[in-house]
């Protein structure tokens, strides 16, 4: 949603911080709020003026008109205050059909000023520009306000002018205060564009001699420009609409949205109802609604959300359990039913989403069945037959009721079933298997004749062009009548390979001389080719740094489809219509802001440009072009034949419901002509009226059907249309939303534009509207397919339409990745990993969450326990693992690793060169010790040798013992670090008879020299031995291959990987220069005929 009310208090705080004008504004930032739990004296504290000043209080909840309902409290002091609270403050009340409890109020000043200094403006926004509107006479007895005040339009991307006010809205106000009042609505103006607001209103504005006073105010602001106005907003909280909890689980679906880039969204209506929902799309989650309205259901509507986008199966997962955990906390008598819904998905994976729900499904299973909840299900879209099966087979395994359809079945015939209306089959059919449309299911691979690509119902032209007509000087240009045609090339901006690769794979099937694709455009890398496929065969598409060049190299492109990002949507817009060439462009971003939409409008109005979007999933013409994802995967594409034009066009709001508009029409008429979705947003790029009046004009479309929304008053124009008989073909058409004059409180619906705000804007009144001007309208949405079928009939029966024959199309071959999504085919692995997995929603080592692991607190020891040896070791082990580390990360700056590390930072090379040159040199010699030194005790060890015996064989073969000797430390002398190490082993681990059969080497090799010490890599690398065969968590061959495979010299590895980048960076802390060698330290032995 994007125009969101804002508390009154937030409003004031925005227009007292940000208000720019010389209109003395007074009481600023002097409010209290007060809630139930208010410290009063630490208020009286914060607030000193509320002990000295008259008050007025009223609560502070989005209720309209509260002094006409005795909601506030006039001239009252501190203790009239809270003797008003006592009697309203918590209290239920009843403002229209919206019951609710009374729990925020605001504290101001008390203004004492007559009626005649009371005054009333408004600041709101149109599709056109920002109506002010502005009356004399203002307060609680202001009346209809839009039938008396004096009315200003500014219009898109110009500026208000004080003279502008004082000539069109001031007529009637006194001289002296026209200056005030000028100054301040100017200022107000400013603010409402600076802080992207979409509608303010102050009722009344009290202007006396001490300057000017807001008292009430109410505002929306644009929820979507926060990225933009984040520094000037703050943090800002939505208050729910009254009569409506804020609930917990809807913040938290609020925070998921917000951090995905797909659209989930939740509003309770009623926690006790029985029946819930669970629907994919924002139209098609109005839809749902409205049947289950319809069909008796809304009081016992527990609530209102969608997902779509493409959620991850985690995403869908929190989403289902948070929906899953409300359902069954309070039992009905009559059982639950729960209706996962949604229109046929156009890129979103069904499966992966199912299996998210299939989750939470098994984790709620005992409450389900304790709560008797029944679950109705209906899909289609991408891999949707697997998501089906997946969802029956829970139903099986868990004994849940699960009844599951697919494309086959009317999209909300399953709410007729759930609520008992409709017989629920028990073998109900199954459409083919994707894999059925895409691998050559028919006997002939030939490729048909393109005369195919003819409508149904048109003679065969030449060319199906139609030109923009061209404008009178001084007017904007004419837009074109055609948008799409057999030739038409587009630029895709965003790398978007997957819907670049769908729409050429529809080009194909549509027998298109070749790909619809020119080029793509993508600013985040250099110039150069992307691989797709065309067909069979692979072929390279140019991909752009910059739009000019692309522009500049392409001439023939005439439509942009832009995946720009709602931060960069408008700017990369802005710019393509700067090339003459360019004649349609479809915005895919939802969200970007409206003030931003506008301005785009205008732009392409003035250049006869036509945007298709924002937040859409664009449109396709069968047989010639399709935008991006629009009509789903090939196996949809083939269902519904868009691969060819039939006779019907369409026009909705809802990229879903356009893709189940594609399926009913496909299923009832000939098929598509062509089909648009003009976007949710509350200023679609081009309207209803736009598409249908094109759909009038082109000879192949026979009838047009319009699926139309609550919000807005653009079906009115069909209307209008209509009459005036502009509008000739028959239209059928119905609006969605018709359940919201049943709900008591404001629901603002998936789109943002899906919000009445006068009964004009209602679905029902559109609904009606349209049927008195002579539009077909269904009963209902389950009546719209047959209603379609019935006029198609018609004009079949008078020959309007003379269907042609079907041929098939040309198959095209599965990409690798999505036969192996669906298990058709299988591959081994190139490699293979079993320590870490970082697919889904958490990281997740060697099967333990990263939450579980800061959750323990493991440690380094921990997590080096998991990611190396794949256990969870005892404490004991992971502290001395991270001691080990502790007792190699540095041994100075003289041995050959941190000498290597040194010399090369002062080379002036990077951190991970001079890392690499010092790691280098670990091996036998040097650090290398730890393995070797395990191997030769473990080996002496286990073949029962004598400590001696084993001295004297090492000795005899001409071997050193690994691990034994050091170059300073002697036993008279001893290494701390060793010594540190002994007395944990010592008082810790199970055994260590490894440790003791080294030290008791040590007694003899020390007996002969000094020096000739068990070090600390004999140490490491003996007791490491004792851990992993003592503590439990191995066994003696998986600890031998640990020993094997080098798992020791790991140890001191990464030990001193530490200490060598403490060198690094020691060396380029004080800028240490170029290391040489000196040459009195080098000893030059030349052969003695060359020293001569």
């Amino acid at each position: 949603m994007s125009a969101k009310a804002i508390s009154e208090q937030t409003g004031k705080e925005f227009l007292y911080k940000h208000v720019c004008t010389s209109a003395a504004v007074q009481n600023r930032f002097r409010y209290a709020s007060v809630t139930a739990e208010t410290d009063w004296d630490r208020l009286a504290q914060d607030h000193p003026w509320l002990l000295t000043e008259r008050l007025v209080v009223k609560p502070d909840q989005l209720i309209k008109r509260r002094g006409k309902l005795g909601l506030v409290g006039i001239n009252l002091d501190l203790e009239g205050v809270r003797e008003w609270l006592s009697g309203h403050l918590m209290r239920e009340t009843t403002v229209g059909k919206a019951k609710g409890v009374l729990k925020n109020f605001l504290i101001e000043p008390f203004v004492p000023h007559t009626q005649e200094e009371e005054f009333y403006v408004c600041i709101y926004a149109t599709r056109e520009g920002d109506h002010v509107l502005f009356h004399h006479e203002g307060g609680v007895e202001v009346g209809d306000v839009d039938a008396k005040a004096q009315r200003l339009m500014v219009a898109v991307d110009e500026k208000l002018s004080e003279d502008q006010v004082t000539e069109q809205l001031l007529t009637q106000v006194p001289d002296d205060k026209k200056e005030v009042l000028a100054s301040f609505i100017v200022g107000l103006f400013n603010l409402y564009e600076d802080l992207y607001f979409t509608y303010l209103e102050i009722n009344p504005l009290v202007v006396t001699q001490d300057g000017v006073y807001v008292l009430d105010m109410a505002a929306k602001i644009d929820a979507t420009a926060d990225y933009i106005c984040k520094a000037k907003w703050g943090d800002v909280e939505f208050p729910p609409p009254f009569g409506r909890e804020a609930y917990p689980e809807e913040a938290y679906i609020a925070d998921l949205d917000a951090k995905s880039g797909a659209s989930l969204k939740l509003t309770l209506l009623n926690p006790r109802g029985r029946i819930w929902t669970m629907v994919a799309g924002g139209g098609a989650s109005v839809v749902y609604s409205d049947t289950i309205c319809d069909l008796g259901g809304v009081d016992e509507l527990a609530n209102y959300g969608e997902y779509s986008g493409a959620p991850s199966e985690q995403q869908t997962y929190d989403y289902a359990k948070t929906i899953l955990s409300l359902m069954t906390r309070e039992k009905h008598s009559q059982g639950k039913v729960l209706i996962i819904g949604g229109s046929i998905a156009n890129f979103t994976n069904v499966a992966a989403t199912f299996k998210g729900i299939v989750r939470a499904i098994k984790d709620y299973q005992g409450p389900l069945k304790e709560h008797e909840v029944t679950i109705f299900v209906r899909r289609g879209g991408p891999n949707y037959q697997e998501g089906l099966r997946v969802m029956g087979e829970v139903g099986k395994t868990t004994g849940i009721p699960i009844h599951v359809f697919g494309t086959e079945t009317h999209m909300t015939a399953i709410v007729g079933m759930a609520l008992g209306h409709r017989p629920i089959p028990n073998q109900p059919p199954m459409d083919a298997h994707t894999a059925n449309f895409l691998l050559n299911a028919s006997n002939s691979a030939m490729t048909p004749a393109t005369t195919r690509t003819a409508s149904f119902s048109e003679p065969r032209t030449s060319n199906d062009v139609t030109p923009a007509k061209k404008s009178k000087a001084g007017l904007p240009a004419a837009k074109a009548t055609t948008l799409f045609r057999k030739q038409t090339k587009a630029m895709v901006w965003g790398m978007q390979t997957r819907a670049v690769q769908g729409m050429l794979d529809f080009d194909y099937v549509c027998s298109r001389d070749g790909p619809s694709v020119a080029a793509m455009v993508y600013p985040f890398t250099g110039d150069h080719k992307q691989k797709f496929y065309w067909g069979h065969k692979e072929i390279l598409l140019p991909v752009y740094k910059n739009m000019a060049d692309a522009m500049k190299k392409h001439p023939e492109v005439d439509v942009l489809i832009s995946f720009a990002s709602l931060r960069s949507a408008f700017d990369s817009t802005v710019e393509a219509m700067q090339y003459p060439q360019i004649h349609t462009i479809a915005i895919i971003a939802e969200g970007i802001p409206e003030a931003q939409t506008r301005k785009m409008i205008k732009m392409a109005d003035e250049k006869g440009v036509t945007i298709i979007g924002p937040a859409t999933v664009g449109g396709i013409k069968p047989g010639c072009f399709k935008i991006g994802n629009t009509g789903g995967m090939l196996d949809n594409i083939l269902a519904s034949k868009l691969y060819r034009p039939g006779s019907v066009a369409y026009v909705s709001r809802s990229g879903g419901m356009s893709n189940e508009l594609n399926n009913i029409i496909s299923r009832t008429t000939d098929g598509v002509y062509e089909g648009v979705a003009i976007g949710g947003d509350r200023y679609p790029g081009s309207t209803f009226m736009d598409h249908v009046l094109r759909y009038q004009d082109t000879p192949g479309i026979q009838m047009i059907v319009v699926l139309g929304e609550i919000g807005g008053t653009e079906e009115y124009k069909i209307c209008q249309g209509i009459r005036e008989g502009r509008i000739t073909k028959p239209v059928v058409c119905w609006c969605i939303g018709t359940c919201a004059t049943m709900f008591t409180s404001e629901v603002q619906f998936g789109h943002a534009g899906a919000c009445a705000n006068q009964a004009s804007e209602t679905a029902v009144a559109k609904n009606q509207a349209l049927r008195d001007a002579g539009a077909y309208v269904p009963k209902s949405f389950d009546e719209l397919g047959d209603v379609i079928k019935t006029v198609y009939d018609e004009l079949v029966a008078n020959g309007t339409i003379i269907p042609a024959q079907e041929v098939p199309p040309p198959t095209v071959p599965m990409d690798y990745s999505w036969a192996r999504e669906l298990g058709l085919i299988r591959k081994p692995a190139s490699f293979m990993t079993s320590i870490c997995d970082e697919r889904g929603q958490e990281l997740i080592y060697a099967g333990m969450p990263i939450t579980e692991v800061f959750k323990e607190e493991m440690g380094l020891g921990g997590v080096l326990g998991l990611l190396w040896f794949q256990r969870r070791l005892p404490r004991y082990a992971c502290q001395f693992i991270e001691m080990c580390l502790m007792v190699t990360a540095d041994h100075g700056p003289a041995v050959s690793g941190a000498h290597n590390t040194i010399v090369c930072a002062r080379a002036g090379k990077d951190l991970i060169s001079s890392l690499t040159s010092g790691l280098l040199t670990i091996g036998d010699r040097f650090g290398g010790a730890l393995d070797a030194a395990a191997k030769q005790f473990s080996k002496a060890f286990d073949s029962g040798m004598l400590p001696m015996e084993f001295v004297n064989k090492m000795k005899k073969d001409g071997k050193l013992i690994m691990g034994i000797g050091h170059r300073v430390k002697s036993i008279n002398n001893p290494d701390m670090r060793v010594q540190i190490l002994k007395d944990f082993v010592k008082q810790h681990f199970p055994s260590t008879q490894l440790l003791d059969y080294a030290l008791d080497v040590e007694k003899i090799t020390t007996s002969k020299k000094p020096n000739l010490i068990l070090n600390v890599d004999g140490f490491i690398g003996v007791a490491f031995v004792d851990l992993l065969r003592t503590c439990g968590g191995f066994t003696r061959d998986e600890a031998d291959e640990f020993v094997e495979i080098g798992a020791l010299n790991g140890i001191f590895v990464l030990g001193r990987s530490m200490g060598f980048i403490g060198h690094y960076l020691d060396q380029k802390r004080l800028k240490q220069g170029l290391y040489r060698h000196p040459w009195d330290d080098i000893s030059y032995v030349l052969p003695e005929h060359m020293s001569m």
